[in-house]
């Protein structure tokens, strides 16, 4: 393609709205435009990428099994109210009349789709396994879209479901997926972890994500560099410390005045003690009750792992939330600051950190004072302990003790092992050997091939543009032509284009009639990999120069050789992501 007949508008200032850098360099170098808050058009070149990554996951898709189907993106309410979803998915559920009255929405996810057309067709065990995917553009109405691609209201997503007999049949599913997902990953040339990871309302019984790691991303996440183990902070488990108590080192428990003292640093200075010495007393509402959450002072409650406690403990928490400063005053009889274990009412859930300590420091539900020396069993009894923490970097792996490292992650792919979360409630059943109905066992798996595009960009590009991977580069080669009025500077670079071409190489030449700065800076704000520059002086001399983006330096080719050379090292390059 020659540069002067493409729509690659791009810009030299960043977009007004931007926070990071992929939303900047895909603005700037004429990939995307915002039609709408979260929505956006691809242009040609954004476009381009975009195929690349569908044909990547496509291969490992096919590869592993799975077969592509295409589902209608507007849904029925009939269907997700079958599953339960209609009203708990929540506001991003775009929802909808028709002319006739009928409830629709705009499917953010296909989980009732497919299990409604699965449910319709599959009546044996004999027809499975079945693994069906599809790429296709989802809508999620995102209270506050931000950072372009990465969170956007409207994206595209390859969607992939497996049904399969019983829950070992489909945790072989599940894992034929993580293996492709981490051959995408790697082929797309990611620094990426999988990572233990919350269902969130997909639900199902366990996941995992696939974490980009940047600094822009969203999620937090922690990896073990000795044995592996990963997972979002949500789900993130820590060595517990089972270090034995002995009564013999408690001492009686003292109420202190602490006038003014409400925060944990507050406290920590006015009775000189470390925060690790402090237990915090966070009380939530879940449902109708109010519960009291134990914290060690330096450490943060993550409310995905408190919900999944309380239920564990038999207290309802579908709607769990801090309680409000009066909800705090009437349970506890003190202000805000003041909260503490001994003589509450209410359940107490305890993190696994507060088992091994002793003679620590608590609020004494009374305006400006804390109790000190208090041990837990003796002065308090805790409902149940659990791991309710928010991990971070430091704590103690839980699987091998090495100490956790943290980072910042854009997730680009989840996958779930469903179980039969929606063949029952929906009646996906199928006969099995014995002539029994049972509900068929559901994976669901997705990527976000949009934000994938960004999460590229966020990992590959420097001061002056984006650097792309050569296998979702738009163009492989980019010819920046310096003195197109030259003839023989133009014959040289069109023999060399065409020469590309017919080799296979996908090469766009700068033919346009602008100043060399304009060209050069253009050619590293889109960031093709190789590019060849054709000047007066080099075809004077003989010589091509070549530079790779990544790279600060450049080398002269031979012209007689240069598309050989080049048509050689795009191969080569290739090879790393095959």
């Amino acid at each position: 393609m020659r540069l002067s007949r493409m729509f690659v508008p791009t810009r030299k200032e960043d977009p007004a709205d931007a926070e990071v850098v992929s939303h900047k360099l895909l603005v700037r170098g004429g990939y995307i435009r915002q039609l709408a808050r979260g929505i956006y058009d691809y242009l040609p070149m954004g476009w381009r990428s975009i195929r690349k990554i569908e044909a990547v996951i496509r291969e490992e898709m096919d590869r592993s099994g799975a077969q592509e189907v295409m589902l209608p993106a507007v849904q029925p309410a009939k269907l997700w109210k079958e599953s339960d979803r209609w009203d708990a998915y929540g506001p991003e559920l775009l929802r909808f009349t028709d002319r006739k009255d009928g409830e629709f929405c705009f499917g953010p996810t296909h989980e009732e789709v497919i299990t409604d057309l699965v449910r319709g067709e599959i009546k044996s065990y004999k027809q499975l396994p079945l693994n069906l995917y599809q790429i296709q553009t989802k809508f999620r109405d995102e209270i506050r879209p931000r950072f372009g691609l990465m969170r956007g209201r409207e994206f595209i997503m390859k969607d992939a479901y497996s049904f399969d007999t019983n829950l070992e049949a489909a945790k072989e599913s599940y894992d034929q997926m993580f293996a492709a997902y981490q051959r995408i990953c790697d082929r797309l040339g990611f620094e990426y972890r999988a990572v233990e990871a919350d269902t969130g309302n997909i639900g199902g019984s366990h996941s995992h994500e696939f974490q980009v790691l940047a600094d822009t991303g969203e999620d937090q996440i922690v990896s073990c560099p000795e044995c592996g183990y990963a997972a979002n902070v949500e789900k993130a488990r820590t060595r517990r410390d089972d270090t034995d108590r002995t009564e013999d080192d408690f001492v009686a428990m003292e109420t202190v005045d602490t006038p003014n003292a409400r925060t944990i640093q507050e406290v920590c200075d006015f009775l000189d003690r470390s925060a690790d010495e402090l237990v915090k007393t966070l009380i939530y509402r879940a449902d109708d009750t109010h519960v009291a959450l134990l914290l060690r002072g330096d450490h943060g409650a993550n409310e995905v792992k408190v919900g999944d406690a309380l239920r564990e403990a038999g207290i309802e928490a579908d709607d769990l939330r801090l309680a409000t400063d009066d909800e705090i005053k009437e349970v506890t009889g003190a202000p805000v600051g003041f909260s503490g274990p001994v003589g509450l009412e209410i359940p107490v859930v305890a993190d696994h950190s507060i088992r091994s300590m002793s003679n620590f420091v608590v609020g004494a539900n009374e305006a400006d004072a804390h109790h000190v020396n208090v041990n837990w069993d003796r002065d308090f009894e805790v409902d149940a302990f659990a791991d309710v923490r928010e991990a971070r970097a430091g704590d103690a792996c839980a699987e091998c003790g090495t100490p956790l490292e943290s980072h910042r992650g854009i997730e680009v792919g989840h996958v779930f092992l469903l179980g039969d979360k929606y063949s029952t409630s929906m009646e996906a059943l199928f006969l099995d050997e014995d002539g029994k109905h049972r509900p068929m066992q559901m994976g669901c798996y997705g990527i976000g091939v949009s934000r994938i595009l960004a999460a590229v960009v966020e990992q590959n590009h420097d001061d002056d543009g984006i650097i792309w991977p050569m296998p979702i580069a738009p163009y492989q080669v980019h010819i920046t032509v310096l003195h197109i009025d030259n003839d023989e500077v133009m014959d040289a670079a069109e023999s060399v284009y065409d020469r590309l071409v017919d080799a296979g190489v996908e090469v766009v030449m700068d033919d346009r009639d602008a100043g060399f700065g304009a060209k050069f800076a253009d050619a590293d704000l889109i960031g093709i990999p190789l590019r060849l520059v054709f000047g007066a002086r080099g075809i004077s001399n003989g010589n091509v120069e070549m530079k790779w983006r990544h790279e600060s330096d450049s080398q002269d080719l031979p012209l007689d050789d240069a598309a050989d050379e080049v048509i050689r090292q795009v191969d080569e390059a290739m090879k790393d992501f095959r």
